[in-house]
């Protein structure tokens, strides 16, 4: 299936830079508009020190870490929450007949380089915060790990949202409250929303393992709301699980699937 998905995605690309100044346009687009989420926290600190207990490189670390993750998941997996309007199409039907998954045609339709603008962004923050943090090596090499589960994590949020769509056609607002909504709330330090939300984000939609958790360990800090400090560790087993989950809610939908007849 990779092979099929690296093939298709370089037809894409292939398509796009035909107008190269219009791909190099709307790639550095999206690296200055999605700077904008940097520039506000930036704003913030200019009136404060910290930022629910976590200073200014801290921030910008589990910016960094989150925006990689949820640029690279949107970039290769994103398209899946389009399902609704290929159904509504009739267009998905011709997936199905095609000797290729259609997860796979959903998620690489339409792909484009152009949202590596997104991901160029979060990698220079992250590369900043990086430099004036210092991470001894002893926890450095949690990151790279940190950000696989991350876009794994969102990756299987997008599944569950398109699964959803098989039923519901308007699903999209609700599977983007969790991705988009979880991209952004991740952003900050946990710290500075109530306790409750962050245990629904730790058991049960499992937002704090994409760099919540495993931050904390990269950045030697203690837990704030006092959960278990093997939690830090744990963000594999939610990615696998949370994907397992996924990866049943989409089988379950194909088999309910019913074509539009259109």
């Amino acid at each position: 299936m990779a092979r099929t998905y690296v093939l298709l995605a370089v037809t894409w690309t292939r398509a796009a830079a035909q107008y190269p100044l219009s791909m190099a346009l709307l790639t550095v687009g999206s690296f200055i508009v999605t700077g904008l989420d940097m520039a506000a926290i930036a704003v913030i600190f200019a009136h404060t020190t910290s930022l629910g207990g976590f200073t200014l490189p801290e921030v910008m670390f589990l910016y960094g870490t989150s925006g990689m993750s949820f640029a690279l998941a949107d970039m290769l997996f994103g398209n899946v929450d389009k399902l609704s309007q290929h159904v509504r199409a009739g267009t998905f039907d011709s997936m199905l007949i095609r000797p290729v998954s259609p997860f796979i045609q959903m998620a690489v339709d339409r792909f484009t380089f152009q949202r590596l603008g997104r991901t160029a962004q979060a990698a220079t923050v992250l590369a900043i915060a990086l430099a004036h943090l210092h991470v001894p090596w002893q926890r450095a090499w949690m990151i790279p790990l940190m950000v696989l589960c991350g876009i794994v994590l969102f990756t299987a949020i997008w599944t569950l949202g398109g699964a959803i769509q098989f039923l519901l056609t308007d699903a999209p607002d609700v599977a983007n409250a969790f991705t988009y909504g979880g991209g952004q709330l991740t952003q900050y330090p946990l710290t500075v929303y109530g306790s409750d939300l962050v245990r629904t984000v730790t058991f049960i939609v499992p937002l704090a393992f994409v760099n919540w958790q495993p931050g904390l360990f990269i950045l030697g800090r203690p837990d704030p709301f006092g959960l278990p400090y093997w939690l830090r560790f744990l963000a594999p087993v939610a990615a696998l699980a949370l994907a397992c989950v996924a990866g049943l809610a989409w089988r379950a939908g194909l088999r309910r699937y019913r074509s539009t007849g259109s």
